[in-house]
């Protein structure tokens, strides 16, 4: 006899999104699984499944144990809760995940075709509890489709995601493709154990919040995708604390459809190999209306990598190629980063395609050092079909910042410093137009190249700077096409000198106005 049981007192359901007013559990244990870790239940959870759906919803209940299972579907209106002490394993074996293709296309159809937690085209789905689901991903070897995701839910609507505990991957940890209303909020990851182990991917998605959450993952941690036509929007990810083998918070590369109106907020990121935020547009698509701020950093390769690049990869095969991307109306402030190694941040777009209106305040940067002045005067390639990582131009000529091909800059309250003596500019801007540099504050070396270079700039603005004792040369510029450079409001007494002119640079093209030079 089924035990269904009738609560009515939910607290035991730890806050499942889809539970008001009395509910029936349909326990999975009475459709015949085994809590033993070795009995294949797929047959008795989807059962489970089934059977609530068929009732018009309700919640499957996983109680303590450990039960193994292949490819399960979830139904509209069906919350998977997984109580304390339960936790449900992937089996190992390949042949328990059947193939499945869903019905909207995306670039992801070349990762995966399976998966253990799968949904397509449903509403009101809900995976709860404090419970663990294991993907035992270390079993599995070989190219994408050989290594299942954990989760995938595609074209569904209200989704909630809360208090999981999901580890070890075989691949992708969770993917979210073309979903509206999608709440992710206090669940842990913990997955190393394999490759393309990202944390949390967001992809071609609508309205989605993610907050409070613990992810340490052996890829991308929390990544925001486009791998459609789709755009993604409307997404805020809040009160993470996040570790990555590589990019922390990440949007990209995948940029087919664009991103709009996406805030990072409130975020601590430790001990990550690559970049703390990566903004990446390098297939095509919109970047519009990005806030990134108040986030903290210690142990990064580098705190900000921003690219706009044209690999132009479409999004379906024998599609044409996307045309170029745009990047445009994107802040980030407050944000304090420790650690980062030598390499520098850097923001570039290509001649052809502009980063528009960026603006970073109230950012403090701290970096390894170590630069030369050799380094500070390298020539660095365009690169615009490569794939995007923070270190894919080497070390750059500016150990803080290298801004290249923006036009709309702004630097307020900018701070940056070394662990370690570095000779490299602090600041490095090229072919950048409509900047303002305001109340920079640089560390400086001894012998170094100066603290800004400028190179074929226009209608620059620098007001508000006070380098600091041992600064040889506060700004060098450079460039035949460099002209409306304004250094106005500055206290120039400890730079030993202002301002090296090139000489082919054009007369009149640099104005000092109202500096304090003794």
């Amino acid at each position: 006899m089924e035990r269904l049981l009738i609560l009515c007192v939910l607290g035991i359901l730890c806050g499942a999104s889809l539970v008001s007013g009395a509910q029936v559990l349909y326990d999975i244990r009475d459709f015949g699984a085994q809590p033993d870790g070795q009995t294949l239940g797929t047959q008795a959870i989807q059962a489970a499944i089934d059977k609530c759906a068929a009732a018009g919803g309700g919640t499957v209940y996983l109680p303590p144990g450990r039960f193994l299972s292949g490819t399960i579907y979830l139904k509209s209106d069906v919350t998977l809760h997984l109580d304390t002490g339960c936790t449900l394993l992937g089996s190992q074996n390949l042949k328990d995940y059947p193939p499945t293709v869903p019905a909207f296309r995306s670039y992801t159809d070349n990762y995966t075709d399976k998966s253990l937690i799968y949904g397509e085209k449903l509403e009101r789905i809900a995976i709860t509890g404090r419970g663990v689901i294991d993907g035992q991903g270390a079993a599995f070897e070989g190219p994408y489709k050989v290594r299942p995701y954990m989760i995938r839910i595609i074209e569904c609507r209200d989704v909630a995601v809360e208090g999981v505990t999901i580890k070890d991957s075989p691949m992708w940890v969770q993917h979210y493709l073309a979903c509206d209303d999608v709440r992710i909020s206090g669940i842990t990851v913990r997955s190393h154990v394999n490759h393309n182990n990202d944390g949390i991917d967001i992809d071609s998605c609508h309205r989605v919040t993610i907050t409070g959450c613990n992810i340490d993952s052996g890829d991308d941690a929390i990544v925001l995708k486009s791998c459609s036509a789709r755009v993604c929007k409307d997404v805020a990810v809040s009160g993470c604390v996040v570790r990555s083998t590589c990019n922390a918070l990440k949007m990209g590369t995948e940029s087919n459809g664009g991103f709009q109106n996406i805030v990072l907020t409130g975020c601590s990121i430790h001990n990550t190999r690559l970049a703390g935020v990566a903004l990446e547009m390098v297939d095509g698509g919109t970047m519009d209306r990005i806030v990134v701020s108040d986030i903290t950093m210690m142990g990064v390769g580098a705190p900000i990598f921003i690219r706009l690049g044209n690999r132009a990869r479409p999004f379906k095969e024998g599609m044409d190629k996307p045309g170029m991307g745009r990047m445009r109306n994107i802040t980030l402030a407050n944000i304090e980063a420790t650690g980062a190694n030598a390499t520098g941040c850097a923001i570039a777009g290509l001649p052809e395609g502009k980063i528009e209106n960026l603006t970073l305040s109230n950012v403090r940067l701290s970096f390894a050092g170590g630069g030369t002045v050799q380094q500070a005067s390298r020539a660095v390639p365009e690169e615009p079909e490569r794939y995007p990582e923070y270190g894919m131009f080497g070390r750059l000529p500016a150990y803080g910042l290298y801004c290249r091909h923006v036009n709309g800059l702004r630097l307020a309250n900018v701070q940056l410093q070394w662990a370690a003596d570095d000779k490299r500019h602090a600041v490095v801007l090229e072919d950048v137009t409509n900047a303002t540099i305001d109340a920079l504050n640089a560390a400086p070396s001894a012998g170094a190249a100066s603290l800004l270079r400028l190179g074929d700039v226009r209608d620059v603005f620098i007001r508000g700077c006070t380098p600091l004792a041992g600064t040889d040369v506060f700004l060098t510029l450079q460039g035949a096409r460099s002209e409306g450079v304004t250094l106005c409001g500055n206290d120039l007494r400890h730079a030993q000198k202002a301002v090296a002119v090139d000489a082919d640079v054009a007369p009149g093209a640099v104005a000092q106005i109202a500096n304090r030079t003794n």
